[in-house]
């Protein structure tokens, strides 16, 4: 019987990584131990392992884009979802109303300073639309300005923003466009901020669960980077709660990241330290969801982008780390490293998507192509 260590070696071969190598996706290991853990405990163990200190990699999102590009990972991706928490996935309800609050406590609560350091000024925690600009700042207020011409945002609309955040896109949409801006967040950390952030503007910014919201109608709906958080057991009732909350005209845009495949569970290491109880939505389970309930008007792909984005927020993150060490120590930046690294591979790899979808209630009489080509002609080429 092969031994874990060669085992181990023979797959990353395969996939082009060497152990101990001098090749920007190759990796060092420093803790023999490593190859049993990774075997037994899979991407948990492998992350847990980089926490430790137990390898590095010369270039870890080079790496990690190096091994999910060869594909020799699919035969082993089983091993990336154990048992216990497929089990779970299916017979409870992870991202019950009781549950929503805990990604907030333990990921969006972290601390606002880390947030303000690796993020853009308008502090935009979801995907930038570079196109024809060359800073992150620049690129998220393409990427807000994008969305609410998309829905064709007015002066005086009201709009929810589900999953508002620190207020970037009510500051946004309130300043530039002069709309009416309710923001639901299971964070109170960003609830705090946002309400500083928004002082003065048509804002309102509530700690709220989207499934407790009651005051529509909504001229419009936006949702950035907070589907992954509802969970395959409750996108009928999120669709049904959107579609009762929208004005029969409006239009309800949603970005989300989406998944290649369909799960019902995310990564375990993702899931144990960044997003507890996460689940990316894959195309066939966002249709069975809109049945009977939306129109699907656009369905745009610029997931590339995101690769770019977490690479910014990573350059960001390390130059501040010297006014965080103190706070959040070693293991943490080894954490959070792996994290935004990891997850710019997948992008790159084309593992993983970004979507912006708009749905109307009853389908636009005039359609929505020449809405969509005066949207995205308004962005810089």
């Amino acid at each position: 019987m092969l031994s874990a260590k060669k085992i181990a070696t023979k797959l990353l071969a395969e996939a082009g990584i060497t152990i101990n190598g001098d090749g920007p996706a190759d990796i060092v290991v420093h803790n023999e131990k490593l190859y049993r853990r990774v075997l037994r405990k899979g991407s948990l163990g492998l992350g847990e392992s980089y926490m430790d200190g137990w390898w590095d990699a010369n270039n870890l999102d080079v790496f990690f884009d190096t091994l999910f590009s060869s594909r020799v990972i699919d035969a082993h991706m089983e091993k990336l979802h154990p048992v216990l928490l497929k089990l779970q996935g299916t017979l409870l309800n992870l991202q019950s109303k009781r549950r929503s609050f805990q990604v907030g406590e333990e990921h969006y609560d972290l601390g606002n300073d880390l947030y303000r350091a690796m993020l853009d000024p308008r502090m935009v925690y979801t995907c930038a639309y570079w196109r024809g600009v060359d800073t992150l700042a620049e690129a998220q207020e393409q990427k807000l300005d994008l969305v609410c011409k998309k829905i064709g945002l007015k002066k005086g609309d009201r709009v929810l923003d589900v999953g508002g955040g620190w207020g970037s896109f009510a500051k946004f949409a309130a300043e530039k466009y002069g709309a009416r801006v309710v923001a639901i967040t299971v964070s109170k950390e960003q609830a705090e901020l946002g309400r500083e952030n928004t002082k003065g503007l048509d804002v309102e910014i509530r700690v709220q669960d989207f499934r407790d919201v009651s005051d529509g109608p909504y001229d419009h709906i936006v949702s950035l980077g907070m589907f992954e958080h509802v969970g395959v057991k409750n996108y009928k009732v999120y669709m049904e709660k959107m579609r009762e909350l929208l004005s029969d005209e409006g239009l309800f845009l949603l970005h989300t990241i989406g998944n290649n495949i369909s799960s019902i569970v995310g990564d375990s290491w993702i899931d144990k330290y960044i997003f507890p109880n996460g689940v990316l939505p894959s195309i066939k389970q966002i249709g069975a969801s809109l049945e009977k309930v939306f129109v699907m008007e656009d369905w745009q792909n610029f997931g590339t982008d995101y690769d770019k984005t977490l690479m910014a927020w990573h350059s960001n993150f390390e130059k501040e780390w010297p006014q965080l060490k103190e706070k959040y120590g070693e293991r943490f930046r080894r954490m959070w490293r792996y994290y935004l690294l990891l997850s710019a591979a997948l992008f790159r790899s084309r593992r993983t998507q970004l979507w912006q979808i708009v749905l109307s209630k009853n389908g636009l009489r005039e359609g929505y192509t020449n809405r969509l080509h005066e949207a995205l002609c308004s962005i810089k080429k």
